[in-house]
């Protein structure tokens, strides 16, 4: 009788077993129960929760237990087995655990009984615990990054707002390029970008700031008692930070623009300081000018090159053929530095162009050649959806355009067509005559010139055509950046009657010449 008295008052004690906290205070109050109702000399509770290493929490052992966990499981594997040993796996519906209790006599049958019940109870208070925990933590947390999301930056600047933790400092950082990264290479290949970004940034604060992703391409860290010279040195590391990982990552390198503010005391509203940070990211994105652009031309040429091996190289040998042309007809620096960017991009539309289309090596379908018309269309969209690309979008559109009014997609003719996108039809041409490329050999320097005049006034201006070939007849083939023969864009078919070559490249009637043109 009075052990079914004892076995009720275990019950109760266990029944009333509660908690609503942390981990920690869930252990202590099972090391009250445990060794008061069971005396228990010894207790542990390890915890695996999405982790390779368990949180560990002991009672009882030596400290050097407390310091190394392998030694504290070296001793539970050990002793399992022993009389005055209790071990249970608190496995209760996806709750991950291990209880652990021991005292120097043995525990009887009815006791262990009760310790499965207590243990039970443990894994049911566990699974609650990690349940909120994990909606705490979805409800706060971007899932992509892991870091805080926009919800809880706000909410920390309005608890920061009314403390004594000023001067408090905000840095916003936007990662350059990553809607052409998600449009040319896919959200997937965006989202690393994203990841790596937040990793980058995350490692140059402190554990006791806080960084979050307050936008589809910006992050927003804040910093707690620092004032602006610290602030500043904050972005200074994650700039540095930012070259040290794309040198480990040059295929796709990041490029993040980074603003500083700083609110001195309370009477300075945050989210005053926060506009006044995310004003000076702008800034700095619009000083550093080229290298944000830069970065976007380096995804673009990635994602080109994993779909065409053909375009390797390409864009250089352009660029370098339609710059020589531009400054020779006493171009602008501004549209000297437009006709770079354009050449650089001039065929990300064919980015929406099947690959099997792009690398066929014999002549294409109607509609196939329809498919792959479409690329300046493409070309465009994508363009006009970067701030760095918007300004040569229009260019992009029209360099497929002919003189006569014969190109696509829109049948420009003449000085309808903007000149730097005529400027690259030429460079673009050349190029292509140039190069090896399926189904037929490149041409000679020589010929390449010739079929290009017998072109002027149809596809190509035939002022442009003059000086181009004045121009290389003067510098020879040595002015090209890439040797003949090297692998490009283009691609020829040797045949002798006269076709176009390079932007509209496909004959007035494959039918009579019985070959694909150049697809430029």
């Amino acid at each position: 009788m009075d052990v079914h008295l004892a076995e009720l008052a275990v019950l109760y004690e266990v029944a009333s077993f509660n908690f609503s906290g942390s981990e920690e205070e869930l252990f202590r109050e099972l090391v009250a129960k445990a060794s008061r109702l069971f005396g228990a000399r010894r207790i542990a509770l390890l915890l695996f929760e999405e982790s390779a290493r368990p949180a560990c929490y002991a009672w009882g052992f030596p400290e050097h237990f407390l310091q190394e966990q392998g030694d504290l499981l070296d001793y539970i594997r050990r002793n399992q087995g022993s009389p005055g040993v209790y071990v249970r796996d608190l496995e209760k519906k996806g709750t991950p655990g291990l209880l652990f209790l021991e005292r120097k006599r043995e525990f009887e049958g009815h006791e262990r009984r009760l310790l499965d019940i207590l243990a039970g109870r443990v894994a049911e208070l566990l699974q609650v615990y990690f349940r909120e925990k994990r909606l705490i933590y979805l409800s706060t947390r971007d899932p992509l990054t892991g870091l805080y999301n926009r919800a809880y930056f706000e909410e920390e600047l309005r608890r920061l707002q009314k403390g004594r933790c000023f001067p408090v400092s905000l840095i916003v950082c936007d990662l350059d390029g990553l809607k052409v990264a998600n449009d040319t290479l896919g959200h997937k290949r965006g989202d690393e970008l994203l990841r790596r970004a937040a990793r980058v940034i995350a490692r140059c604060v402190r554990g006791s700031d806080l960084v979050a992703r307050v936008g589809g391409d910006e992050f927003a860290v804040v910093l707690p008692q620092t004032d602006r010279a610290a602030a500043e040195e904050v972005a200074r590391r994650i700039t540095q930070a930012v070259e040290e990982d794309n040198a480990r990552h040059p295929e796709i390198p990041l490029s993040i623009s980074v603003g500083t503010a700083t609110a001195e005391d309370p009477g300075r509203p945050l989210v005053e300081a926060y506009k006044e940070a995310d004003d000076a990211m702008y800034r700095d994105k619009l000083a550093r000018g080229a290298e944000p652009r830069g970065a976007v031309v380096r995804v673009l040429k990635a994602a080109l090159a994993e779909r065409d091996c053909a375009a390797m190289g390409h864009a250089e040998r352009v660029k370098e053929l339609a710059c020589a042309l531009g400054e020779a007809v006493g171009l602008s620096r501004a549209d000297m530095d437009k006709l770079r960017l354009l050449a650089d991009v001039h065929d990300i539309g064919k980015l929406g162009v099947p690959e099997q289309v792009l690398s066929k090596t014999s002549a294409l379908t109607d509609e196939e050649w329809e498919e792959f018309k479409r690329h300046p269309e493409v070309g465009y969209r994508i363009a006009l959806s970067s701030v760095e690309l918007a300004p040569v979008a229009e260019l992009i559109r029209q360099h497929h355009e002919w003189w006569s009014g014969q190109g696509y997609p829109r049948g420009l003719a003449g000085e309808e067509i903007h000149i730097l996108s005529r400027i690259l039809a030429v460079a673009d041409a050349y190029d292509a005559m140039t190069s090896e490329r399926p189904p037929g050999p490149a041409l000679s320097h020589e010929d390449a010139l010739a079929e290009i005049q017998k072109r002027a006034g149809a596809q190509f201006d035939p002022q442009l055509v003059e000086v181009f070939i004045r121009l290389m007849s003067e510098r020879g083939p040595a002015c090209r950046s890439g040797a003949r023969g090297q692998p490009s864009a283009a691609g020829g078919s040797g045949e002798k009657e006269p076709r176009p070559w390079g932007p509209g490249c496909r004959p007035e009637s494959a039918e009579e010449e019985g070959v694909d043109s150049r697809r430029e």
